[in-house]
């Protein structure tokens, strides 16, 4: 992974629209999968924070104008325990860890942040989030809202990072079928949450074939599903009628035309 990401760095150092990297897909994994994502101050081969920290450091020594995304993890140690605790007291079914989806739990952040040194001011933390129909977490319970959802999972996976004002904060994946149920219910609070706190966020995905959510277009990639299009649309930040990001006064590309221009 070290050196994909000192090659990426290398090769696109000069071309001003790749603006952001990445570090990698989703880590995760319980107590109980082995090599599973951890994220602590330790050097051990599973610790995500470290590997981050590695990745971030080489990729920056060939471009060091690049914004670094780091994701979370799926688990993280409760209170009184650690990553050498089983998942929890079968007797009384107590859990020892707080679970999230894969790529989208920052509990460790609080405790061990990420230091990217002289490069700090370029992190950016990037949850992934989703509803119901990829995975009924425990938060999805009859009756949920988005006070619920902030108090059982937003808040302590990585809302309080941008409500903190920790780092910036990129939501890197939302998105799922139109059920005209709970998972377009989800749909629906998250994007609310995202315009009233501006959180920077892409969607997952344009693509049909994404068996968990679907995309933006139907199976001929041509035909645009206008539902879940119209859904998206009101996050999607606009200036005089065109699609912007958040802060659009700086133009992307060498011939300076932004997305907006298109």
């Amino acid at each position: 992974m070290l050196d994909d990401l000192e090659w990426i760095g290398e090769k696109y150092k000069n071309d001003d629209t790749i603006i952001a990297v990445d570090l990698k897909n989703e880590p995760h994994g319980k107590y109980d999968d082995g090599d599973f994502a951890k994220w602590d101050d330790s050097t051990d081969l599973n610790n995500w924070k470290h590997a981050a920290e590695l990745g971030a450091a080489r990729v920056l020594a060939k471009n060091p104008n690049l914004l670094i995304m780091v994701e979370g993890v799926e688990v993280y140690p409760k209170e009184g325990y650690n990553w050498d605790s089983p998942s929890k007291d079968w007797g009384t079914g107590e859990e020892y860890y707080y679970g999230g989806w894969w790529g989208g739990n920052f509990y460790g952040v609080r405790d061990h942040p990420i230091d990217l040194g002289k490069y700090q001011s370029q992190l950016v933390y990037s949850p992934h989030d989703y509803g119901p129909l990829v995975y009924a977490q425990s938060w999805f319970h009859s009756g949920f809202d988005s006070e619920s959802l902030m108090k059982e999972c937003w808040y302590h996976h990585w809302f309080f990072i941008l409500e903190e004002k920790i780092a910036p904060l990129l939501i890197g994946e939302w998105g799922g079928f139109m059920d005209g149920g709970p998972n377009e219910k989800w749909m629906e609070l998250i994007r609310d949450l995202m315009i009233e706190h501006h959180i920077h966020h892409t969607f997952w995905c344009f693509n049909a074939n994404s068996g968990d959510t679907g995309g933006l277009v139907s199976y001929d990639f041509t035909t645009w599903e206008e539902d879940k299009y119209n859904l998206v649309k009101p996050a999607l930040w606009q200036h005089n009628g065109k699609f912007v990001s958040l802060d659009h006064k700086v133009p992307l590309g060498k011939n300076g035309i932004s997305l907006g221009d298109l």
